[in-house]
Formats: C-alpha cells, structure tokens, sequence
C-alpha cells in the first residue's frame, strides 16, 4: 500500500495522527513527516504497522476511536463542521479532545468540564465540543506577538480605553456555558467585559493566524461565531502565503485581501493604526517553511 492510498483512507475514516500513533506506536512526529511527504523512504517496520492498521476497516474501532462511519462519527457542532484536519509536517492535527473511555460521547461538554481538564490539555470549547490546540509554531507566535506589541504601543501612546491581549486568555465569547476559544490576538474597549480572570463576550478585534491544522475552523466556524457574537473587525494572517483577510464584521462589509507589501488599517480605530505587513514579513521571514 502507498502512502498516497494511506492519506486517502486517512482522510474518508477521519483518522488523526494521534489516533494512530496511539494504534501502531509510531511517534506522531513521525507520522506527520510521512504523510505530509516529508520522509520520502519509510523504514520497512513502518510501512508494515500501517499498511495492517490501514487494510482493516474496523482498526481503529476497536479501541473506541473514531473511524469515520456513520456510528463513530467525530462531533459536530452546530453548524455541522466536523473537527477532522490538514496533515502538516510543522503542526499537528487540531481535532476534537475524545470523550474519556466510558463516556457518552454525544455529550455536550460545559465551562465546568472546560475547567476540570488538566492544566496542560490546551483546547477550545466551541458548542460545547472541545478542539485540542497544539503549541504554535515559532513563526506563528512571532507574528501574533509581532502585531500585538504593535497595538500596545499604539493604545499607550494615544491612551485609549482599548486594550489589547495575546494567547492564551479565555474568551466567554457567547456568554453561555457552551463556548471559550482563546484567540491569537485581540482588543477590547469595554473593560466591563473582564470577569472571572477571562474576558464575557465578544471582544471588538480578533487577529487569527492560520496553520494548516486550524485554517477550516477559523475560516468557517470561527468566523460564524465571531459575526454572531458581535466581533467588530476580523483578521486572518496566512504568514506562509504572506496574505491577511480582513473582515469589516460591524458594517457586514466584503473582505479585503491584503498582500506582502500593504499597510492594513484596524478599522475599529478608524485607521489611526497600520500594520505593515512588510516589515512584519521581513521581521520573521527568516523562521518561515520553505515553500
């Protein structure tokens, strides 16, 4: 079997890269760099644990994992997004946090369940289905925290009552007990918003930087949340294709695309602040995947 019959079987089962490396032992650092193509030539104990994980249908099922049919299907939200994500070689799957063993895994998870997790499960809550967060990569924070120390400067120069955070702050973005995301990088101008050491309601700006493993959901599901919860303005940062979309959410406005050498305007400060989407590029080219 080739790897391109595995990625094409991986995909239609919805298996992620934890899932099998839980099934086959394989470290999911290396599951990664096959299937995205990276590792050329797999060693021959490796080709022969995933060829006999792959030939059975039923593989992953066994062990209660999700393998795509309709009676293990992954959750979904309300929108009907299912979490299955890209293969990369630099970031991990996102995909659902699986109920424990024993588990109802039709179950809407809450802000208590989101609370009980361990200190170091990094997810979001969305729906009350969880998404587990891989650590970002170097160039993926240098450019969140890039554009934040930007707007910092700018709110403590003019003095305004807007400020901005960067990752990880909870965000109650529905003021439910079904939904927290943790946006790259966002600003708030009601500071009446700030409760229970997290911020209750939508914010008024929200920067998204994209990866392989979270481009659906910030391009589908989480642009639904943020229009519908009231986000002003909405960027997505594509560092790889040195592109940013913006979304003018308060007026319903068309998305703007910016490119490589543009100065994109925060219109929620009526354009009194520009990023340069040059010196930021320039800033951080140097920690960027070869294309």
């Amino acid at each position: 079997m080739t790897i391109d019959e595995m990625n094409r079987i991986k995909i239609e089962r919805g298996y992620t890269n934890q899932m099998i490396s839980e099934r086959t032992g394989i470290p999911v650092s290396t599951l990664q760099k096959i299937f995205s193509g990276k590792t050329k030539a797999p060693r021959a104990a490796t080709i022969q644990a995933l060829t006999s994980l792959f030939l059975s249908p039923d593989s992953l099922s066994s062990s209660g994992e999700n393998t795509g049919s309709a009676d293990h299907a992954a959750p979904q939200n309300s929108s009907g997004y299912h979490a299955a994500a890209a293969d990369d070689s630099i970031v991990q799957e996102e995909a659902p946090a699986w109920p424990a063993e024993g588990e109802n895994h039709d179950k809407r998870y809450t802000i208590s369940d989101y609370i009980a997790l361990p200190e170091e499960r990094r997810v979001e809550l969305i729906d009350g289905v969880f998404y587990d967060m891989t650590a970002p990569t170097t160039f993926h924070q240098a450019a969140a925290g890039w554009i934040y120390a930007r707007f910092l400067n700018f709110v403590q120069e003019n003095k305004g009552s807007c400020y901005p955070f960067i990752a990880p702050v909870d965000v109650q973005l529905d003021q439910d007990d079904y939904t927290i995301v943790q946006p790259d990088v966002m600003i708030l101008c009601d500071r009446e918003k700030l409760k229970f050491s997290r911020i209750y309601g939508a914010t008024d700006f929200i920067l998204e930087v994209l990866s392989p493993s979270t481009r659906k959901k910030d391009l589908t599901l989480k642009l639904s949340k943020y229009t519908n919860a009231g986000v002003r303005e909405y960027w997505l940062l594509d560092p790889v294709k040195k592109q940013l979309v913006q979304y003018d959410l308060e007026h319903l406005e068309m998305p703007k695309l910016y490119g490589e050498n543009d100065e994109v305007p925060v219109l929620i400060w009526d354009g009194r602040c520009k990023i340069s989407l040059k010196d930021l590029f320039n800033e951080i080219s140097f920690m960027l995947p070869e294309k």
